[in-house]
């Protein structure tokens, strides 16, 4: 049984093999190149925008390394049946192909993104930090926690010394209730 879909023959692969078929860009540009017409043969190459080249070049690669990997499991298939493979392959995981190259590239934006961010985050982190040990930070630092708390208790006394607040019953209704 010959399977068109390379995910199926994974328990076959050791890690090489599966870091190899998962990762675009392990072909050489100009094998992708000469076998672009052989998968994609109703596509203009130069009327495409960059991302879908990109895609589709990287679905190229998927094909050029599934015909591959079965040729590798099968290899008493014929010419004629590899070319039969070929054809259904390219009928039949055209689109499931770029859809997996998509959200593979999706997945390695949003992973460097997460990197430059956890970067980001431990520089300002290192940053404060940095700040903070500084003997000029902890000179500064002293005053300005001294203003603060003498700044609050000044308010609160002078709050309290006011008696601004409302007594909760008036004068005449205390006298009624002796």
């Amino acid at each position: 049984m010959v399977y068109i879909n390379p995910f199926l023959y994974w328990r076959r692969f050791d890690n090489n093999t599966d870091r190899w078929l998962r990762e675009p860009g392990q072909l050489g540009e100009e094998q992708i190149n000469l076998n672009r017409a052989r998968f994609y043969p109703e596509v203009d190459w130069t009327f495409l925008k960059d991302e879908e080249r990109i895609i589709k070049d990287a679905a190229v690669e998927m094909f050029l390394k599934t015909l591959e990997l079965i040729g590798t499991f099968h290899p008493d298939l014929t010419a004629g049946q590899l070319l039969e493979v070929e054809r259904k392959m390219a009928v039949t995981k055209k689109r499931s192909f770029e859809r997996w190259v998509e959200k593979s590239f999706r997945k390695k934006i949003n992973e460097a993104s997460r990197e430059r961010n956890r970067f980001a985050r431990e520089r300002f982190i290192r940053g404060w930090r940095e700040w903070l040990t500084l003997e000029t930070t902890h000179q500064a630092f002293l005053p300005f926690a001294a203003i603060i708390v003498m700044s609050i208790f000044a308010g609160w006394s002078i709050g309290i010394s006011n008696n601004s607040c409302t007594p909760y019953f008036s004068t005449s209704e205390t006298s009624i209730l002796k």
